[in-house]
């Protein structure tokens, strides 16, 4: 087998120690290795990087395991070329039929050229990436906390959520801190209702008559307090993503212009892409690596219907979130591709290859720095109109009737 590299090395990282091989030319054209066990804090990984200096190493290779590898990377990134290598495709490259280490047999298959390494942005970009799932994990816990009070007030017979549509609006907190001061009379509770809330008057008096008891109101303010606390972290958090975001102020921009996708789900595009595409051969690879690519089950020459395949959770989610508010987009081709894709394949799937499409979009508009061009809601019709026009025609002859056409003026 050819070899691709001279001098490389492979690190097997664990949580206390990283095993590292350096695979060097002998003497008369042999290939030699030496196998040494390191630390994993700062002083040992700085004597790792020198002992791969000294051995001339351009090339490591470690496996993505949990986030172990993240402190293994970032010190040596600097001093050689870091392949990151998926475990999941390491276990497919054929060839290790003895037990050797881990670190020995990446050294080998990185010598040769048979892995590729896993996209890692830049530090900027890194940063982003942190804040931006940290956010998103905040908000997940404040949807969960809202949840458990609106238990409590079921469990209370406090029926608030079937009269307002805002429990945690202007009009709910304060009843709901009425509640929890230990007012419970059902009218003085509903006269502190603001705005169009306040013609249920009488439906209010009547969900907000319950037993509710010093229990309930010991919940209830705990509750409150973690939802404060939330919200105030979710705009700090933000505050400071606003501010990391400035050089990618002109991205934000453009990414906003297309439909579903608002300035948070732009911000999380770019924290987990990054702005550079050029990292990507084609939208497809960036599709595959986000998990909205269709796994390929072939057989008999067959092809089944099968899950997409596992990528970015965090920016698959986001993405799936904004072709949701897509298909509310009136006039608008993304809303006519997802209608037309659910007649066929059911509510989900045109979901999930509509966020492909918005994947796609986004990833012209970073790397041909433009925006989005609208192409109407009769974009798919004009492009297969002599398909639509024979489909009418026989579904009309199958009901009986006989057609001619003429065109309009």
């Amino acid at each position: 087998m050819d070899r691709v590299l001279e001098r490389c090395a492979g690190l097997d990282v664990h949580q206390k120690t990283v095993v590292a091989c350096v695979r060097y030319p002998g003497e008369r054209g042999t290939r030699e290795h030496e196998v040494r066990t390191f630390g994993t804090t700062t002083a040992e990984l700085l004597v790792l990087r020198d002992w791969l200096v000294a051995h001339h190493v351009t090339h490591v290779a470690l496996e993505s395991t949990g986030v172990y590898w993240k402190p293994v990377y970032y010190v040596l990134e600097d001093a050689v070329t870091c392949v990151l290598v998926n475990a999941a495709h390491l276990k497919h490259v054929p060839g290790r039929k003895s037990d050797m280490q881990d670190c020995v047999w990446l050294a080998q298959v990185l010598e040769h050229g048979l892995i590729r390494g896993s996209f890692v942005p830049p530090a900027p970009v890194r940063d982003l990436r942190d804040l931006t799932r940290y956010r998103k994990t905040i908000i997940q816990d404040r949807a969960r906390v809202a949840n458990r009070l609106q238990k409590v007030l079921q469990d209370a017979g406090i029926k608030l959520a079937s009269v307002a549509s805002d429990v945690l609006g202007v009009s709910g907190r304060a009843m709901l801190q009425a509640l929890v001061a230990g007012t419970t009379d059902p009218i003085v509770l509903a006269d502190l209702a603001r705005g169009q809330l306040r013609r249920k008057l009488p439906a209010l008096r009547e969900a907000l008559t319950g037993h509710f008891r010093p229990h309930h109101a010991f919940l209830v303010a705990r509750l409150l307090a973690d939802l404060e606390y939330c919200d105030d972290a979710i705009a700090d958090v933000s505050v400071r993503i606003e501010e990391l975001m400035r050089p990618f102020a002109s991205h934000l921009t453009r990414l906003d212009t297309i439909p579903g996708i608002n300035r948070r789900t732009a911000e999380v595009i770019l924290a987990e892409l990054g702005a550079d595409m050029t990292v990507f051969p084609t939208a497809h690879h960036a599709a595959s690596w986000t998990g909205l690519a269709p796994g390929q089950h072939e057989s008999a020459g067959k092809r089944r219907a099968v899950k997409t395949r596992p990528g970015n959770r965090w920016l698959r989610t986001a993405l799936v979130e904004a072709a949701l508010a897509a298909t509310h987009k009136r006039d608008s081709a993304l809303r006519a591709r997802y209608y037309r894709l659910a007649r066929h394949r059911g509510h989900q799937k045109a979901v999930v290859a509509l966020a492909r499409t918005l994947l796609t979009i986004a990833y012209h508009v970073l790397l041909r720095d433009t925006t989005y061009h609208e192409l109407g809601d009769t974009y798919y019709d004009q492009r297969h109109q002599e398909q639509m026009k024979r489909r009418a025609l026989r579904t009309l002859e199958r009901l009986g009737y006989t057609v001619s056409l003429d065109s309009a003026a």
